[in-house]
């Protein structure tokens, strides 16, 4: 199992009169360039899948993934002067609907990570704001229980579960703390919609209903989810 830090942007909602556009992604992409010490991101943007269990409704305009080696580039990149600083006023989203959090990125094996040529990669994004009434217990008892099931979801090319960090923001988007966020990873919306609509999804769901006692629910949204690295 791998460790990074992860900074975790969501916008909740759009402007009013604006939405996500080729420009504004051009200008994420730009951004995640002139980013030092940045080892990858991802970009999400909507998608459609339907789960068995849960409909959360319409999928957030944008989320987005920064990966650090440590947390002074993490902060660095957030600070003051900070190459992420440009990414707190982007047209067509409103910086009042975006939350940031840092997180400890784990990720879980899988049998088989490679794309086939022509894939066009999808997340189900999930986070459980909490909180638990023991988060220790919880996170253990989910981290023991859930990736092995999640590996036996067919297709799957990622799992990565992220639990918090203290960081310092000082981004223009206030900071959340959500007990846990995790993302599966799939060829496309159809193949997430064909995961969780097999076998293996009841099973997932008979293993969160034995959670520890926790507060807060959770949320699901599929995103197609682009992966940029430095060396892209």
């Amino acid at each position: 199992m791998s460790v990074l830090l992860t900074l975790f942007w969501y916008w909740t909602e759009a402007t009013p009169e604006g939405g996500l556009s080729d420009a504004t992604l051009a200008k994420v992409r730009e951004v995640l360039a002139e980013t030092p010490g940045l080892t990858e991101a991802q970009i999400f943007t909507p998608a459609s899948a339907e789960d068995i269990y849960t409909d959360d409704g319409r999928s957030p305009p944008l989320g987005l993934q920064h990966h650090f080696d440590s947390i002074a580039s993490l902060e660095a990149a957030a600070g003051r002067g900070g190459a992420l600083q440009a990414l707190g006023q982007l047209d067509g989203l409103d910086p009042a609907r975006a939350e940031a959090q840092a997180f400890l990125r784990r990720d879980y094996p899988v049998d088989d990570p490679a794309h086939p040529p022509g894939a066009s990669p999808c997340s189900f994004v999930v986070h459980y704001p909490g909180p638990a009434e023991d988060v220790n217990t919880w996170l253990g008892y989910y981290i023991d229980g859930h990736p092995p099931l999640m590996r036996r979801m067919p297709g799957i090319r990622a799992i990565e579960i992220l639990t918090p960090v203290d960081w310092v923001n000082r981004l223009p988007i206030p900071s959340v703390r959500h007990m846990q966020r995790n993302r599966v990873l799939f060829d496309s919306p159809e193949a997430l919609t064909a995961a969780l609509q097999s076998p293996i999804r009841h099973e997932l769901r008979a293993d969160f209903d034995t959670l520890p006692k926790f507060e807060g629910g959770n949320r699901h949204y599929a995103m197609l989810t682009e992966t940029w690295t430095p060396q892209a």
